[in-house]
């Protein structure tokens, strides 16, 4: 196991859902912008939209937390 998953589960809930934004947020948005013109959409509403995908991981590391 790399050392980055265990870091990650050691941290906080609150820490590990301010790393998951910080990372998949300008991730997503950075693509959307990019690929949005590809898809037929403005670049702004592709980085809107890239936002919205980008949430899935965050939502899923709740909904993970939520079970426990």
């Amino acid at each position: 196991m790399s050392l980055l998953p265990r870091w990650f589960e050691a941290q906080p809930f609150e820490r590990q859902i301010f790393v998951f934004a910080l990372v998949f947020d300008p991730i997503g948005f950075a693509a959307g912008y990019l690929l949005g013109p590809e898809f037929g959409v403005e670049p702004l509403m592709g980085g809107l939209y890239g936002l919205v995908a980008a949430s899935l991981p965050l939502s899923l590391l709740v909904m993970r937390e939520a079970n426990r």
